[in-house]
């Protein structure tokens, strides 16, 4: 609140995070904690597949992580627990996608999707920080623009990299996931605001 008792249109508050622990996130060690917790989780988001009939490549709870990390821990850690992942995976431990590791995922055509992961926590991080993640509504949105962020980079690398017309990559790259990645907005709606409210500080 400012001296005239109106809120500052922007004003950074709590994560839900610093919600869940009493502000005890805030300090270096569990700040520290919390940046390894989100990557370990994303690596194993990213292990949990299934098929679909429409396309060859596997659903998976990744990008979900990804996000549900950036919005649980705020831009600063977010990204800092996206790009712990990233160089876990480039250093040959098997945390991708179907365990792969190694450079050749980030430089290959995976890894303009990797790259966004690390923007789409710190944008939907900076977002949450902010109130996004307290309604139903803002969150769904929340969410659908951390979606579309991964896509806008994800999409193009992958066309360029495996030498694809744009409208192709647009369907196998975007697309075809548009169903599951719909479905974990929705959940992310429901769950993300009720985690909110429970600490009575949303």
């Amino acid at each position: 609140m400012t001296a005239t008792g109106a809120t500052r249109p922007f004003a950074t508050r709590l994560t839900l995070a610093d919600a869940l622990t009493g502000g005890a996130a805030r300090s270096m060690l569990l700040s520290a904690v919390l940046v390894v917790a989100g990557a370990a989780l994303t690596s194993l988001a990213a292990q949990v597949s299934f098929h679909v009939p429409w396309t060859a490549v596997p659903y998976t709870l990744q990008t979900g992580s990804v996000l549900l990390v950036g919005t649980a821990l705020g831009w600063r850690r977010g990204a800092l627990s996206m790009l712990l992942y990233l160089a876990a995976g480039a250093v040959g431990l098997p945390v991708y996608s179907s365990a792969s590791h190694g450079l050749d995922q980030l430089f290959g055509f995976t890894g303009g999707y990797l790259i966004a992961f690390v923007v789409a926590a710190f944008v939907v991080g900076w977002l949450a920080e902010r109130g996004w993640d307290r309604s139903p509504l803002s969150t769904l949105g929340l969410m659908a623009f951390g979606t579309l962020l991964i896509y806008l980079v994800g999409v193009p690398v992958l066309a360029v990299s495996l030498g694809l017309p744009l409208a192709k990559a647009i369907d196998s790259g975007a697309i075809v996931f548009l169903p599951w990645d719909a479905l974990k907005a929705v959940v992310a709606a429901g769950l993300l605001p009720l985690a909110w409210r429970l600490t009575k500080k949303g």
